[in-house]
Formats: structure tokens, C-alpha cells, sequence
């Protein structure tokens, strides 16, 4: 019997030790990276749970507060700020997005306030929370007598919307309506009103998802119907790439694919297409499975917290909206 042949080149040799695992390794995580979105509720006392998102809350303006020092503290990238009005403070047009008093716009000047430019405050650009209909705009009724989103009356709420944020004190607007232009004429409008400073992360592939469930919760959604005639079909990866690079010609500072996890082919065609800086949005759908599956003791929870960071990394992300931002730039520091 002839001798077994031995293998000359054996990959496993790079693998053997954790320090020479570290020491090849292609991709890495840094706390810098990761932006934590926040929801803050008009009217709290103290922070509502939200039951589709353990350990996600809904939260007063001094608990927003709180956790947007502790982010800070923690070292991350940003925040990302979603306002959640009464309901009695909804209406057709989303009026309280553009009221200095709505709860949103005092949300940024709160989280201003208390971290100057230690974090990047950002804020959501879009009606969805604030509309009694639940859409990303403004509706209209059609000859037929269906209802339709008004995209170009959307807009100019919008650039009145980015400018209500930005008299905030926000650093950065993150419009995610998928209305056709509205990156250049929020860009337009806050370079005419002395904004010119004021970065905009668009959410240039956003799909029409079915992982967005628990954020509808979060947010108190009021949506009647849903959005597939503004956001994207999942079945198509060029498109996103189209509407990427749309944005980066109207003034995109970063563009922002969402969701995140089954995207990812997508999220790499992006990266590959655009200048910029790339973003992906680790959403709702996506933290709520993991958690559920640790729950039941089926995963092993803080390896599958980094494992899927490390994936949007591994694709292009440059940065990434997770709601276990804080807690991942803790397993990353030991």
C-alpha cells in the first residue's frame, strides 16, 4: 500500500490560535461603525417595552437622554432618532413633523444638548410616524377613486421637514420615504436656508419588506394598505443600485441599503457602484429572530450578534444601524 500523500498547503495553519485568527483576519467590526436607532414617544413618563424587540424601548425624552449619553460613552458612530407622536397628534400631512415642538424635533435638540459633537445625531426624514394613514407622504385620489401617494407634494413637506430637523441642531438627516427626488430638494433646501453643513444619509434601497414587522410596533404605525408602489421589489438588485447612484448625484453624503441580512448581494453591488461612504440597516425582523432563537436556547446569542455585523462588514457596509449597537461595542472591547 503506497504511502498517504501529504498535503502541502494547509490553510488550517492561519486558523490555529485565536491571536492568528486576529492577526489574518479580512474583515473587523469597530464600535465607530455602529449607529443605534432610538425611538422616543411623545407623552412617556419612563420607557415603554416594546414587545416584539426585547430590550428595545420606546422612550421618554429623559430616557433618550440617557441612553444617548451612554452611547457616546460606549464609543459608537451615531444615533438615529424616530419621533412616535399620539395619535391624537397625527394627521393626513404628518403636520407634527415639521413643528419645532413636535416630539421628534425636541428629541434632537435633547440628544444635542446633552452630547454636542461627541455623537452624530441623526434623524429619521419621513411622514410614516406622523400621518394618521401610515404612509411615507402625502395622499391623493385618483380619477378611478383610488388613493395614491403624492410624491411631489411629499417633497416640499419634506424640505420643510429636513429644515425643521436642522433648526434642531441635527448633524445629519436620514430621508427614507423613497419618494422619487427627494434627496435633491432636501439638499436644496437646507443649502438655501444656511444648512449647508447638514449631511444627508439617504436610504437609497429600501425594500417593500416583509422584516419590518416589529418596527411597526416600535414606531405605533398606523399604516393602512402597504408600500409597494414606493419602495422597492425584492426581486430586483439593479434597481437598488439605480436609485443608489440617483442619490449620490442629487447630494447623498452616505447611501443606506435597507433591510440588511437578505440584501447583502445587494448591499456588495452598491459598495462596488458608488464613491461614498455605505450604509446598512441591521433592522427590526432581523434582531427580533435572533433574539427569539436565543431565547429558546436554539443559538448562541453573542456569537450570532457578531457573526451578523461581521457579515454587512464582509459585503461593503462602511457603518451599521443596529439596535444592539451599544451592547456589540462592549463584546468588541473585551
Amino acid at each position: 500500500m503506497s504511502e498517504i500523500e501529504r498535503p502541502v498547503i494547509r490553510p488550517r495553519r492561519l486558523r490555529r490560535t485565536p491571536a492568528l485568527r486576529r492577526m489574518v483576519a479580512e474583515t473587523s467590526v469597530e464600535a465607530r461603525q455602529l449607529i443605534l436607532p432610538m425611538f422616543v414617544a411623545e407623552g412617556l413618563d419612563e420607557p415603554r417595552p416594546i414587545s416584539s424587540m426585547p430590550g428595545v424601548v420606546q422612550h421618554s425624552r429623559d430616557s433618550a437622554r440617557a441612553a444617548v449619553a451612554d452611547a457616546a460613552e460606549a464609543g459608537i458612530g451615531g444615533v438615529m432618532l424616530f419621533g412616535v407622536p399620539t395619535d391624537e397628534h397625527k394627521d393626513a400631512e404628518g403636520s407634527q413633523a415639521l413643528d419645532p415642538s413636535g416630539i421628534l424635533n425636541v428629541a434632537i435638540a435633547d440628544a444635542v444638548a446633552e452630547v454636542g459633537d461627541a455623537l452624530t445625531v441623526m434623524s429619521d426624514l419621513c411622514l410614516d410616524e406622523f400621518t394618521s394613514h401610515g404612509h411615507c407622504g402625502v395622499l391623493t385620489e385618483t380619477s378611478a377613486g383610488a388613493l395614491v401617494i403624492d410624491n411631489d407634494r411629499t417633497l416640499e413637506l419634506y424640505a420643510a421637514m429636513g429644515l425643521a430637523q436642522a433648526e434642531a441642531g441635527v448633524h445629519m438627516v436620514g430621508p427614507s420615504g423613497m419618494m422619487d427626488g427627494q434627496v435633491a430638494v432636501i439638499r436644496d433646501a437646507l443649502d438655501g436656508a444656511g444648512h449647508q453643513d447638514v449631511a444627508i444619509l439617504a436610504y437609497g434601497a429600501k425594500y417593500a419588506s416583509a422584516f419590518y414587522g416589529p418596527f411597526r410596533e416600535a414606531v405605533g404605525s398606523s399604516l393602512q394598505g402597504d408600500r409597494r408602489t414606493y419602495q422597492q421589489d425584492p426581486a430586483n438588485g439593479l434597481e437598488g443600485v439605480r436609485e443608489a447612484l440617483l442619490d449620490v448625484e442629487q447630494g447623498a453624503d452616505i447611501v443606506m441599503v435597507k433591510p440588511g441580512l437578505p440584501y447583502l448581494d445587494v448591499l456588495r453591488q452598491v459598495k462596488d457602484a458608488v464613491d461614498i461612504p455605505v450604509a446598512a440597516y441591521n433592522i427590526s425582523g432581523e434582531y427580533s429572530m435572533v433574539e427569539a432563537a436565543a431565547a429558546n436556547g436554539w443559538i448562541d446569542r453573542e456569537a450570532a450578534i457578531l457573526e451578523t455585523l461581521t457579515a454587512f462588514r464582509r459585503a461593503g457596509a462602511d457603518m451599521i444601524l443596529t439596535y444592539w449597537a451599544v451592547e456589540a461595542a462592549s463584546l468588541l472591547a473585551r
